[in-house]
């Protein structure tokens, strides 16, 4: 039986930052072609491994290769059935799990799809999976798609949409010594920030499942020199929406809350920058129910955007489980035990009609 926490030391081992996967994506591929009964395919850094057993079903399980730029020094460590090392919850714990997986399915009771793929920690343009989905969308056919993203054990449904704008005030360059003689565009933007201090998050239950909406001001660009009054003072404001709502009804209602603060006479306009739909929880998929009564915790909320998008804009079923705290990813701190690791691997088992290991 493999050891999930050897094998996820394994991983983390070799570096794999965004745009720097192809030593694990060659790694990954090596494995999954010697277990004989997967027909395994490569797309630059994606790898995608399949059961052909004509079973009436088909069940996706995707984690991508890349982690963050690292802290530190490189490398794991174990201590206490604990691995710790960048990476070990966002996401090769995951991946050492789909892994054990995919080398036990020779006979699953549905067939499954493994996925592995780069580029998901940065720019969307850049998604391993999304290029997928455009170049070989026949690789990705499936009836339901769980993404291995770190859940704590739990289901986190569907998952919020992104939407980011940026707003732009309208000034009038003058000298700091006699400001009066210009416009401020900077100190304009005190309306704006109002709106967004005091925003109250809008929260839509879909499946039983309560997702939070979010407005946060999360860049500032203004001013050209110490002695100049600005002329241009530019915010760039993040909505994360929930999945009953698509981009045009998301780009509507942040339009509709900072109207007022606006003054297109002036000049001031909003432009949409990026945005991209999230996905509905579809947890009455029978896939992904019986996902939800094999952990046997009620699930939740996917707050954040995952690929679960980008599942369920091809229209299929997707949702988020996975091995390791997700407060944790992304930290200097990353860390995921064995016995996480472990339960996930036997809940996706179940899920996929694997024998249960000794």
């Amino acid at each position: 039986m493999t050891d999930l926490l050897r094998a996820a030391a394994d991983l983390v081992d070799i570096p794999s930052v965004s745009h720097q996967e192809s030593a694990l994506a060659d790694h990954v591929e090596s494995v999954l072609r010697g277990a004989g009964h997967l027909r395994v395919d490569r797309e630059g850094d994606c790898v995608v491994a399949r059961t052909t057993l004509g079973r009436p079903r088909r069940l996706l399980l995707a984690g991508h290769l890349d982690t963050v730029p690292p802290f530190g020094p490189g490398g794991h460590r174990i201590e206490d059935d604990t691995l710790w090392g960048l990476g070990a919850v966002d996401m090769k714990g995951g991946l050492a799990v789909l892994l054990d997986l995919a080398e036990r399915a020779a006979a699953p009771g549905v067939d499954a799809t493994f996925v592995f793929y780069p580029c998901e920690e940065v720019d969307r343009r850049f998604n391993g999976l999304g290029s997928l989905m455009e170049r070989r969308p026949e690789l990705l056919s499936c009836d339901a798609a769980v993404l291995a993203e770190p859940t704590g054990g739990v289901v986190e449904a569907g998952c919020q949409g992104t939407l980011r704008v940026e707003l732009t005030m309208a000034g009038r360059r003058a000298h700091t010594a006699r400001p009066w003689a210009g416009v401020n565009a900077v100190h304009r933007l005190a309306p704006v920030l109002s709106v967004l201090e005091s925003y109250t998050s809008r929260r839509v239950t879909l499946d039983g499942c309560e997702y939070a909406e979010q407005l946060q001001a999360v860049g500032l660009r203004a001013g050209v020199a110490n002695n100049v009054v600005p002329d241009e003072a530019v915010v760039s404001v993040n909505l994360r929406f929930a999945p009953d709502r698509d981009v045009d009804g998301a780009e509507a209602e942040v339009r509709r809350l900072l109207a007022d603060s606006l003054d297109p006479a002036a000049g001031d306009r909003l432009t949409m920058v990026e945005a991209v739909a999230g996905a509905p929880p579809a947890l009455d998929h029978p896939l992904l129910a019986s996902l939800v009564a094999a952990t046997g915790r009620p699930p939740r909320a996917k707050l954040g955007w995952t690929d679960a998008a980008t599942m369920a804009a091809a229209g299929v079923a997707a949702t988020n489980y996975g091995p390791g705290d997700p407060l944790l990813a992304h930290g200097a701190d990353e860390h995921v035990s064995r016995t996480e690791l472990t339960e996930a691997r036997d809940v996706l088992g179940r899920v996929l009609g694997l024998a249960p290991t000794p």
